[in-house]
Formats: C-alpha cells, structure tokens, sequence
C-alpha cells in the first residue's frame, strides 16, 4: 500500500509537472498584479494584500515581481519591494535542493 503510494505521488510530482504549475501560477501572479493595478486606478474594490502574498508563497514569485515592476504597483511599499524577492529567492533555493537532493 505504502508503495503504491509512493509510486502515485512521483507520477504527480515530477519535473515536468512542477515547472507546468510554476507557468501556471506565475502568469496568475502577473495577472494579479495587473488587476489590482486597475482597480486601484478605478478606485474599486482590491485585492487583499494577503492573497498577493500568498500567490507569491504559492510559487508565483516571479509573476508578482515582474507584474509589481512592470505595472509599478506596490513599488512604494517595502513590505512588497523586499518580500516578493525574497520569497521567490527561498523559493528558488528550495527547488533546486529538491531537485539536486
């Protein structure tokens, strides 16, 4: 049963799998980062900081960063001027140990 498992979960958790997700959530990311943008020029409804945090936590590092320069959104705020990078970095950091270890 354990093995079965075992087997299961490589199936999912391959390489190719993992860099479809980090595209997927990372174009979100952009995206994101672009309709906060618009809203906040709108003046409407936005989106909490705390669910951009967390698609930067979920991997979408690299789309929140990008999106967050290009659209120069959050750009004065240093929670967000240092904290994408940084989790992006860990991030980054982790994938390789997982893939070299």
């Amino acid at each position: 049963m354990i093995q079965q498992n075992n087997t299961y979960l490589e199936e999912i958790f391959t390489v190719q799998n993992l860099l479809i997700y980090l595209l997927i959530i990372n174009l979100f990311g952009f995206f994101i980062m672009w309709l906060d943008k618009r809203k906040a020029i709108k003046g409407s409804w936005r989106i909490p900081e705390k669910t951009l945090f967390l698609i930067t936590a979920l991997g979408g590092g690299v789309g929140t960063t990008a999106g967050m320069y290009t659209f120069r959104h959050k750009t004065q705020k240093l929670n967000f001027v240092i904290g994408f990078p940084l989790i992006t970095i860990l991030e980054i950091i982790a994938f390789i140990y997982w893939i070299c270890f």
